[in-house]
């Protein structure tokens, strides 16, 4: 097969998003590297690197994928503008499914760290050492510690098979944890590669403009059209908008999170419609709904919020505007108290599901997705 007959689909992609704000947000003399499993055989890569909620230039001094150099233009090295995201060149690479590739990048000045997202799951693990040890086998032990915070690298696509797609996981930080690498890992031998899109506290219709809470990411409106940059993308996952309905308490108790900005369930579903649905279907992309899961216990939960969730997620089930519904919902609610968690899949908060709560989420979607 030549490469008329590839065709490019991402294999590995996460938000980006404003990092934590926390009294240190620059590093130096820096390497990151981020191990990658891959779904798909192919012969070339290309990647994206981000600086989308960056306010400084940031110079990636080199990258590296394996020992073979990322190049941008011909050149080793890429300045990425604040706000901007800059694609590699294609780079030939021979890789087999089941292969982990190593990606790596070091930057030597002083970096600011503002664009990344936290990210958990089986999969997903990175590290950093001090020092340049991007061209290196194995990073320093002493020099060395891991991370789930993956700054800059935004999406790797790979030139495989035309039969090949890719699975967009959107939503927040409950997609941000683990239920998308299990459903990778149920995924691993077909011909679907599982893209993550999420960002922890994002809400579907507001944002926070404070450094209380900016890592809680931007509101769909601005993510959606730059995180579904997907190659090869056939469907689309939403699960989003428990934020929406939990956050606010009134500013007479936080100044940030207002009675205001809470929504009504009308609103709510005319925005999942006009920020996500159509353009996703404008996109030729499958969407479906992911129904919100129990929030019994939670610091916030009150029953009209849990009415809330009632309705929006009996819309999310019923309404045509969706190809179908991945009912997370009912894969980890009580049989006997439906507000709730099942016995197991409370991680404890009452709002994130246990570890064997993300692998029944998995499993709900793998019916659904994996199935076609």
């Amino acid at each position: 097969m030549n490469n008329t007959d590839l065709k490019w689909v991402a294999c590995w992609g996460n938000a980006t998003s404003i990092t934590d704000r926390r009294e240190a947000v620059y590093a130096k003399n820096l390497t990151l590297r981020y191990p990658v499993r891959m779904p798909f055989t192919g012969s070339a890569f290309r990647f994206r690197f981000s600086n989308l909620t960056g306010t400084e230039p940031v110079s990636l001094t080199k990258a590296f994928v394996g020992h073979t150099p990322i190049t941008f233009c011909g050149q080793n090295s890429v300045t990425l503008q604040p706000g901007k995201e800059v694609e590699s060149d294609a780079i030939s690479y021979a890789v087999n499914r089941g292969d982990t590739i190593n990606v790596s990048m070091y930057m030597a000045d002083c970096t600011q760290m503002n664009s990344g997202t936290l990210i958990i799951g089986p999969l997903s693990k990175g590290f950093y050492a001090y020092g340049d040890f991007a061209e290196a086998d194995e990073l320093p032990l002493n020099l060395t510690r891991q991370t789930n915070w993956f700054y800059f690298l935004n999406t790797i696509d790979v030139l495989t098979s035309p039969d090949n797609r890719a699975v967009v996981c959107y939503g927040d930080s409950i997609t941000a944890q683990s239920w998308p690498d299990y459903l990778a890992q149920l995924a691993f031998g077909t011909n679907v590669s599982i893209i993550r899109r999420a960002v922890s506290g994002t809400r579907i219709l507001r944002q926070y403009d404070c450094i209380t809470y900016q890592a809680y990411g931007l509101k769909g409106a601005i993510r959606f059209p730059i995180e579904m940059r997907v190659s090869g993308a056939t469907d689309v996952i939403i699960q989003h908008g428990i934020n929406d309905i939990i956050h606010p308490v009134g500013d007479d108790v936080n100044p940030f999170r207002p009675w205001s900005d809470l929504p009504t369930v009308d609103e709510m579903q005319r925005g999942v419609e006009d920020i996500y649905v159509k353009p996703a279907k404008a996109m030729g992309l499958r969407v479906w709904s992911g129904t919100l899961l129990p929030i019994y216990g939670w610091r916030t939960y009150n029953e009209k919020r849990e009415a809330m969730r009632h309705a929006f997620n009996e819309w999310l089930r019923t309404s045509p505007i969706f190809d179908g519904c991945v009912d997370f919902d009912a894969a980890v609610r009580s049989t006997t108290n439906p507000k709730a968690f099942a016995d197991g899949f409370d991680s404890g908060d009452h709002l994130h599901p246990s570890e064997r709560a993300y692998d029944a989420m998995a499993q709900a979607a793998a019916l659904r997705l994996l199935s076609m």
